[in-house]
């Protein structure tokens, strides 16, 4: 087959949904398959282009990755990271991108059999359904979070009545639109798979975000050989993910003399926030910036107990961070500031303890447990287990490889007949 992707997030990006695609991508193109990619230049998380990437990766270029997938970039819009400026950024590159796979399909250059859109960032997909019109071609529309359904609770967009609640009911019902007329729908958990077959969805199918899980595996066995518990955090510090929750239990603790050392590490929206907190109530975490995927090994290495954390909004029981997946397969015990079905999955594997989402008291108290019946920690390799066998990109792939070939024969003249 020769699959078009097109995507807002690529490597040489480093993150889930670079990661994601990094790996399907290279997994088809080790199977036979040919994969074009257009997206626009890497300018994740910051809204800018790195100095370094200027030449080689500038809008209008072409690259071929090590493993031979073939890499187009649109145009896109500069900003510093505020929802109005990268809503207007998606947009730009969205359009770009329509404009640009229509050139090169028109031109020969690209041919593709079918096209697969991912979303964030929503306007990915309008342009993945604008070219299958177009080009009388099979569009795979994939979901990785609870879309539209986030856009009631971003912050930015305030409640109530009024436009602000207007524009989110026409996004709301706009998305929804979409996905409704869509070919295939590839969600990545089940429990949004549910909620859109409740709409009336149809052609649903599960593709769940996954992990190497033999990167995470090189972790070394936790060195015990220290009196305080050592918690980490390492990921995007967003608006999603509650990061203050830490913050704060790491301050009570601290306060009532527990031997906690807390540790952040990453980059977003929320950091300035978060180290201003951190500072109003006496450095109780450590926060550092984002690290190099060389380092990222280091930092679990150090920690007793890792954190994944999504906030308290009702799309999150229906979203999977894939950063627990990556922690399951550390072997490292997790402490899972989740709910739904994330929070099953983490209970299923026997790796970590649930925390609902928003309770300070009650992080706290599983911190607490920790310190005073440090056992607890040694989770064995349940965890491993799992990730091993759910959610390794090679089985991951062929999934999504079969629903490919699956779509495409149905798309077929006389496939219907």
């Amino acid at each position: 087959m020769r699959v078009l992707l097109l995507t807002h997030y690529f490597a040489p990006e480093d993150g889930a949904p670079q990661r994601r695609w990094g790996a399907l991508t290279r997994e088809f193109v080790e199977r036979g398959h040919e994969v074009a990619v257009i997206t626009p230049p890497p300018h994740y998380p910051s809204g800018k282009l790195a100095k370094h990437h200027r030449r080689t990766y500038r809008a209008g270029s072409h690259t071929t990755t090590e493993h031979g997938v073939e890499v187009f970039r649109s145009s896109w819009l500069p900003h510093r990271g505020d929802i109005i400026m990268r809503t207007f950024d998606h947009t730009t590159a969205a359009a770009s991108t329509a404009r640009r796979a229509a050139q090169l399909i028109k031109r020969g250059r690209i041919r593709p059999d079918i096209i697969v859109a991912t979303a964030p960032a929503i306007e990915t997909i309008y342009a993945g359904n604008w070219l299958g019109r177009k080009f009388s071609l099979p569009v795979i529309t994939e979901m990785r979070d609870a879309w539209p359904d986030l856009v009631t609770y971003m912050p930015g967009l305030a409640n109530g009545r009024g436009p602000v609640a207007m524009v989110k009911r026409r996004i709301h019902e706009s998305v929804t639109r979409a996905q409704l007329s869509a070919g295939q729908v590839v969600t990545t958990t089940s429990a949004f798979a549910g909620v859109l077959e409740e709409r009336g969805v149809e052609h649903l199918e599960i593709i769940r975000n996954g992990t190497v899980p033999e990167t995470y595996e090189q972790v070394p066995a936790r060195d015990a050989d220290h009196p305080e518990l050592r918690v980490l955090y390492m990921g995007n510090l967003g608006r999603s993910q509650g990061l203050d929750l830490i913050i704060r239990a790491a301050a009570i603790l601290r306060q009532q003399g527990y031997r906690l050392a807390a540790r952040i590490v990453g980059a977003g929206h929320e950091a300035p926030a978060l180290r201003q907190l951190n500072a109003q109530l006496g450095e109780p975490v450590e926060i550092l910036d984002r690290v190099p995927p060389n380092e990222v090994v280091h930092h679990y290495a150090w920690a007793d107990s890792t954190i994944v954390s999504l906030r308290d909004w009702e799309p999150f029981l229906w979203t999977i961070p894939s950063k627990l997946y990556e922690l399951l397969s550390t072997g490292r015990h997790v402490t899972g500031i989740l709910a739904g079905e994330s929070a099953g999955i983490l209970l299923e594997a026997h790796a970590g303890t649930v925390v609902q989402p928003g309770n300070v008291d009650d992080l706290v108290g599983v911190w607490k447990a920790l310190i005073e019946q440090p056992e607890r920690l040694e989770i064995g390799d349940t965890g491993q287990q799992w990730a091993r066998e759910h959610v390794a990109y090679s089985s991951l792939a062929t999934r999504y490889l079969e629903i490919l070939e699956r779509v495409l024969d149905d798309h077929a003249p006389g496939a219907r007949a």
